[in-house]
């Protein structure tokens, strides 16, 4: 380990042993061997190069709003982009916002500059790559909607302009969940709005968001996904389950497809909640729930 740390200080940040809960918003997770953060997005390919040749485990970490790392924390290398990935630039009606750049920022900047398309995303707590990798989406809308391209890192270092219909996207779903790869760059395709209008339907999404979400507590947004024709919450619901516990997590009483982290929670509380909601859920109504959240680590 000690070599690696040497190796990936070429390319920016090193840090040992960093608890990840002060990187998830749910304020949960062990601590990661190593956390790195490259400098530059050349850095970034070749530090990838090494980590393949080294056959050293390695995952990407954004704001942390919709991942639950477990209590082991993770065995390998946890890349997280920096304020130089923070980057936006404007090509006529085009976004073009950095990997670490926050989606609600993007979503505030469009307005401002009376572009439509990102209003939906006005109270989505991620980042640009992270909207990317999982196609996140709020009120009838999703990032494949207005996404044109993504610059792409793949692990074995080659950097990619990837369009949009490349990616694969689907709900909740892209080709960057089976192949590993880093989004460090994203064009949004927009088209002119008046910035009140875009102003006003963005601040109803957010006071929509706040009577009906815990925002204000530890969680990491909806944990399950939609099934066809249907509403993760109104299956938990049906099973009884809207505000159960166990140890430190509880299924929230203001939307039931949250899990809220009530101050001492560990991974393995949520986890415990989950595989309650699925179990039920499958028997009760033969539906097999998907999680949203991606899990990550060690037990």
């Amino acid at each position: 380990m000690p070599s690696l740390v040497s190796h990936l200080s070429r390319y920016g940040t090193v840090r040992e042993r960093v608890s990840l809960s002060r990187y998830t918003t749910w304020k949960i997770g062990g601590p990661a061997d190593i956390l790195f953060e490259p400098s530059s997005i050349a850095a970034l390919s070749l530090a990838l190069q090494h980590l393949k040749e080294a056959h050293v485990p390695w995952m990407v970490i954004g704001k942390g709003s919709n991942m639950l790392v477990l209590d082991g924390g993770y065995r390998g290398v946890v890349i997280h982009l920096s304020e130089s990935f923070a980057t936006l630039r404007q090509e006529g009606t085009v976004l073009i916002a950095g990997g670490s750049y926050s989606l609600i920022r993007l979503a505030y900047d469009a307005v401002r500059r009376s572009l439509a398309g990102l209003t939906y995303a006005g109270g989505i707590p991620g980042t640009v790559g992270g909207a990317v990798v999982m196609n996140a989406g709020a009120h009838g809308s999703d990032t494949s909607r207005v996404l044109s391209y993504a610059r792409v890192v793949w692990e074995d270092g080659r950097i990619e302009t990837v369009s949009r219909e490349d990616l694969e996207m689907t709900y909740r779903t892209t080709r960057l969940q089976r192949e590993r790869g880093v989004v460090v760059e994203a064009a949004f395709a927009l088209t002119p709005g008046e910035e009140s209008v875009l102003r006003k339907e963005m601040n109803a999404w957010k006071a929509h968001r706040l009577r009906t979400q815990p925002l204000q507590e530890a969680c990491a947004g909806s944990v399950f996904r939609n099934p066809p024709g249907d509403y993760a919450a109104r299956l938990i619901e049906a099973c009884g389950l809207k505000g159960a516990r166990y140890g430190g997590a509880q299924i929230s009483e203001v939307h039931a497809n949250f899990i809220i982290n009530r101050g001492e929670a560990r991974a393995s509380d949520v986890l415990h909640l989950i595989h309650t909601v699925q179990d039920c859920v499958n028997e009760r109504f033969h539906i097999a729930l998907q999680t949203e959240v991606l899990v990550m680590g060690e037990g």
